[in-house]
């Protein structure tokens, strides 16, 4: 995986959004939530939302830690692209556009949903 590639995955989502944030980070949106974000720095770095039960799972493996600042709200930071195949990137990024999409108004996930 490399950030043209997590881009494209991201974008191809339904009803995503990106933004860039805080000077050098590339955020994807549902809703107007972020739910990956990515740096732009050249460090390798991406952070996303995890299920409550995988989050002390993968915050203590090789190269992936709590995430600064949203490690409360069960997000990773993996720390190298190489760390997860393409497979589970694309498994993780889908969970945490789901996790996020799942917490907005019901009217907004159908709107999202018909667009």
């Amino acid at each position: 995986m490399n950030i043209e590639k997590l881009r494209a995955y991201c974008l191809s989502l339904k009803g995503v959004t990106e933004d860039v944030k805080w000077g050098n980070d590339l955020c994807f949106l549902i809703g107007g939530k972020m739910f990956c974000v990515t740096s732009l720095d050249g460090e390798p770095s991406v952070s996303f939302k995890v299920a409550d039960d995988a989050f002390d799972e993968l915050a203590t493996s090789a190269s992936i830690i709590p995430a600064p600042y949203m490690a409360r709200n069960k997000w990773v930071q993996v720390q190298t692209w190489d760390r997860l195949s393409v497979q589970e990137w694309e498994s993780y990024v889908k969970q945490s556009y789901e996790l996020v999409k799942s917490k907005l108004t019901k009217k907004m996930q159908k709107e999202i949903e018909a667009a």
